[in-house]
C-alpha cells in the first residue's frame, strides 16, 4: 500500500448533514483539481480529506492548490454548478504578489478555496508512503 501525502497536514475530517450534497459538491471541485474522490459508504475521502455525518456541520476554511489560474476559475465554477455558494470569486488577492483565488461555501458553509501562488518550483509533487518497510 502506498499513499501521496504532504509535508504539514495528515488528513483534515470534515462533519457533513448532507452526504450526498457534499460528496456533489466536493467530487466536482477536485475532480478539476485531479483528485479522485472515494466512496465508503458512510463517508468519502480524498487524499488528505475525509468527510463523515455528524449531528453538527464543520465550520472551517480550507484551501486546495491549484496549477494555474485557469484552473481556479474552472474550480469556482464547478463548484457553483454542484451546490457551491460564492463567497468570492476567481480574481487576485492582496495576501502576497500573485495570490490567485476563489472561495465558495459548501453545502455546511465551510469556507472553500482554491489558490494559485504564481509561477513556483517543487522539489517534489508529494511525499510517499510505503508501508512494511524498515521501522
Amino acid at each position: 500500500m502506498e499513499l501521496k501525502r504532504g509535508r504539514l497536514i495528515d488528513h483534515v475530517h470534515l462533519r457533513t448533514r448532507d452526504l450526498a450534497a457534499s460528496k456533489r459538491f466536493y467530487t466536482a471541485v477536485l475532480d478539476v483539481l485531479g483528485i479522485q474522490v472515494t466512496d465508503g459508504g458512510q463517508h468519502f475521502h480524498a487524499d488528505e480529506l475525509w468527510v463523515d455525518v455528524g449531528e453538527q456541520s464543520s465550520r472551517i476554511h480550507l484551501a486546495f492548490q491549484a496549477a494555474d489560474r485557469a484552473t481556479v476559475d474552472r474550480w469556482y465554477q464547478a463548484g457553483l454548478a454542484a451546490g457551491g455558494t460564492d463567497n468570492g470569486g476567481p480574481g487576485e488577492r492582496t495576501y502576497h504578489p500573485g495570490y490567485y483565488a476563489a472561495f465558495l461555501l459548501d453545502p455546511d458553509g465551510n469556507n472553500i478555496e482554491a489558490v494559485y501562488h504564481g509561477p513556483a518550483d517543487r522539489s517534489a509533487d508529494a511525499v510517499t508512503i510505503t508501508w512494511g518497510g524498515p521501522a
